[in-house]
């Protein structure tokens, strides 16, 4: 059952995570239509996830509030509980981590874990099935798993069958299981690049599969090679336990509690956005060269606009005067909906370097102190301790948001 040149890889998905959380601190809830959503006051109310008795009614993730009340009155709704979810994530991971080191989360929820070594435990069937029990017994928490020699056929594997599913892809299986399947079904090809695909007939894995190299590179550009490979069930990249510390992004998005153009309203919810990045920013210990602005209009018209810096920033004020330029720059004066704030291309503070000339080199070394003794102010007494020169025109929502990134890696304590 071992293959003597190869890999065993499992890829364990937490069912409905947020949900199963909820019920396995309050089994009451067992059994019936739950789902996880934000603060419908602030319009929030869409759905993050639910139980699925939930959906059986219709219900699913993205899905407003009030449309999934409608569906199922006697839905039972509960505001998402980071800290709880943080812990449950933190010790679903410990406990793969017994079996091998060779664990790579890639969510909260879901993670690889590289079994080739674990032959004495028994067959890679045997091995998931003892997972997945052990998984719902200690910690009241189902999941499903998908069996293969590479992490791409795992990840495929563990979405075929949910709740409680194992599945086992191997190579010999890609042209008949897979190839049959639409193409926006494959781990990794979004709608947007289905759509891409649809005017050349890539209308399935298979099609994909078989498609021109040269053509889906033209396409899709290093992507189209990559997801041609995957399509035939080739994928050499390895468990790698120390990925889940490469950040690549990292940002905050808030809704407006109404559609506005108040200028003055709108940049204290952007100050609050870029104080929470650049926080996040230095607990990772990293600098951001590039800053990405989202705004999404009253009519759901979303635009991303970003500049790309000389030198790495990570201080709340220097996020905040990018994204004002940004803001004067692209803002249509329509009503506003959401706002996002992101840093892009992360580089570890270590590894940064900033060209500081003769002028800005003595004001960098003053302000060190300053930022650091800020920081700490806010960390330990809230936002709105101490300001450099703005007014506070309300208070902060203490809602917190729906975006992990890897954060639940952090400590529940500290990582607020």
């Amino acid at each position: 059952m071992y293959p003597k040149n190869g890999r065993v890889i499992l890829h364990v998905d937490m069912n409905s995570f947020y949900a199963s959380v909820e019920v396995a601190y309050d089994p009451s809830l067992r059994g019936k239509p739950l789902a996880i959503a934000g603060n419908p006051e602030e319009r929030r109310g869409i759905i993050v996830t639910c139980s699925y008795e939930a959906r059986a009614k219709g219900i699913k993730a993205t899905m407003p509030l009030w449309e999934a009340k409608k569906l199922c009155p006697g839905l039972i709704v509960k505001t998402p509980n980071f800290d709880r979810y943080r812990k449950a994530s933190l010790a679903m991971f410990d406990y793969l981590r017994t079996y091998t080191p060779l664990v790579q989360p890639v969510s909260i929820d879901e993670g690889y874990i590289d079994i080739t070594e674990c032959f004495r435990m028994g067959s890679p069937l045997e091995v998931a099935r003892k997972i997945q029990n052990e998984l719902l017994e200690n910690l009241l928490l189902p999941c499903s798993i998908g069996i293969a020699p590479n992490k791409f056929l795992a990840k495929m594997g563990s979405n075929m069958k949910k709740p409680l599913g194992i599945t086992v892809i191997r190579k010999r299986d890609v042209e008949k299981v897979l190839w049959p399947l639409p193409v926006e079904e494959m781990h990794g090809v979004g709608e947007k690049t289905a759509q891409k695909l649809r005017p050349f007939q890539i209308l399935t894995i298979g099609d994909l599969a078989k498609a021109d190299s040269i053509q889906l590179k033209k396409l899709l550009g290093i992507n189209g090679e990559r997801l041609k490979s995957r399509a035939n069930g080739i994928d050499s990249r390895p468990v790698d336990p120390d990925a889940i510390y490469e950040f690549k992004s990292i940002g905050n998005s808030t809704t407006l509690r109404e559609d506005s153009t108040d200028e003055h309203e709108i940049f204290d919810v952007l100050k609050k956005l870029s104080d929470s990045v650049s926080r996040r920013l230095k607990r990772k210990e990293m600098v951001a060269l590039t800053v990405q602005l989202m705004i999404r209009y009253d009519d759901r018209k979303t635009i991303t606009r970003s500049k790309k810096l000389e030198n790495p920033i990570v201080e709340s004020i220097d996020l905040m005067n990018i994204i004002e330029q940004l803001w004067k720059k692209h803002w249509t004066e329509d009503p506003v909906r959401l706002l996002g704030v992101t840093a892009q291309d992360l580089v570890d503070k270590k590894d940064a370097y900033k060209q500081l000339d003769l002028f800005s080199f003595e004001q960098d070394a003053k302000n060190e102190p300053l930022y650091d003794t800020i920081e700490k102010l806010q960390s330990k007494y809230g936002n709105h301790a101490i300001k450099k020169g703005l007014s506070i025109v309300d208070k902060e929502s203490n809602t917190k948001g729906t975006s992990f990134n890897k954060d639940f890696l952090q400590n529940p304590k500290t990582d607020r």
